[in-house]
């Protein structure tokens, strides 16, 4: 086990230098990164709990919120649909199935999609549009395995591919999550702590950026019609540490209770305080408040709350059926929606 302790060790130590560092710099570096999409929470059961989840995750989820977390599910095989209408009448979209090995471990495969309604493109000279349509879209696909090495250790990792596009330009690029899970004898308080998009830089490339120049300006001299390329900068994609914890408060035959807290630092923004609370009733029904972003410099984030309903057809088949809705401040409220199947 101490082995297996060190790991967490050195991901809080992770955490604490980036933290101070970004303390000593002075700066959050808000929008400094790319495929934010990524950082929107997959789950209506996460987003009610403010996204105090990653000691919470024993579900399909786990695959976003902490990949070790998918070992610990119960369930052979799971496979869940999330859908939101985001911001600007953008629609977000995750879907997951997870398979477990038993011993040798859990695997998943996950898709995050991202995209916004077609435009009509407009110009200076056509300021109505000029018949073209334009529209930008962000997927990431993830193939997932997390295993138990002890009864009360797990570990995970998430390895994705992540892919921009808008209009006839794109950017790819690859990144990994990487998460430990461990439950203490204490009340079977959980302890996780995770490092989140670490990968590739991502940079725009396509036809929108390609023209032809003439490099002196004159068609009489010298080369004419030269294909050249705009110079676009890289820049890195979301990196993310969370800490995080949670306990049953209250556990009997038909009432649970579960508090969590998850600490993150992005390298976009100011650290933050996840909070989430779950209320269940037989564990069929169940009702959710949390707050995101407490602490966040200004935030957007602010009350989410939610319910859900897991019915049981047999001993082997079971529906899981969950709504959440989140307050974003100036912006808009976005109302999640999914639907999980347990085998």
């Amino acid at each position: 086990m101490k082995k297996y302790s060190l790991i967490i060790i050195f991901l809080m130590l992770g955490l604490l230098t980036q933290s101070n560092a970004q303390i000593l710099s002075g700066t959050t570096k808000v929008g400094t990164t790319s495929a934010q999409f990524l950082k929107i929470g997959a789950g209506a059961r996460a987003v009610g709990m403010g996204g105090a989840y990653s000691a919470m995750t024993h579900d399909i989820y786990s695959v976003y919120w902490n990949p070790a977390g998918l070992s610990t599910s119960s369930n052979t095989t799971e496979v869940t649909f999330n859908h939101a209408n985001w911001l600007a009448d953008v629609k977000y979209d995750f879907a997951a199935a997870s398979f477990n090995m038993g011993d040798m471990g859990t695997i998943a495969a996950s898709f995050t999609s991202l995209g916004t309604p077609e435009q009509e493109v407009t110009t200076l000279t056509n300021p109505d549009g000029d018949g073209r349509m334009w529209n930008a879209t962000a997927v990431a696909f993830g193939l997932t395995y997390s295993k138990m090495l002890s009864d009360r250790f797990s570990v995970g990792v998430n390895a994705k591919f992540i892919s921009e596009t808008i209009w006839n330009s794109s950017s790819s690029g690859f990144a990994l999550d990487i998460g430990t899970l461990y439950r203490t004898p204490f009340n079977d308080l959980t302890i996780s702590a995770a490092i989140f998009n670490f990968g590739s830089d991502l940079s725009l490339d396509g036809r929108d950026i390609q023209f032809n120049t003439d490099p002196d300006n004159d068609t009489e001299t010298g080369p004419n019609n030269i294909p050249s390329n705009y110079d676009t900068d890289a820049f890195p994609i979301p990196l993310m540490f969370r800490f995080g914890l949670a306990m049953d408060v209250i556990k009997s035959r038909y009432i649970r209770l579960s508090g969590a807290v998850d600490a993150v630092h992005p390298n976009d923004n100011s650290e933050y305080l996840n909070l989430g609370s779950e209320f269940a009733y037989d564990e069929m029904f169940m009702v959710r408040v949390g707050y995101r972003q407490l602490f966040m410099d200004n935030s957007e984030g602010g009350l989410s709350y939610g319910g859900g309903i897991k019915y049981k057809i047999s001993d082997n088949f079971g529906v899981f059926i969950n709504y959440a809705y989140a307050d974003y401040g100036r912006l808009t409220n976005v109302h999640f929606f999914d639907i999980s199947l347990e085998l």
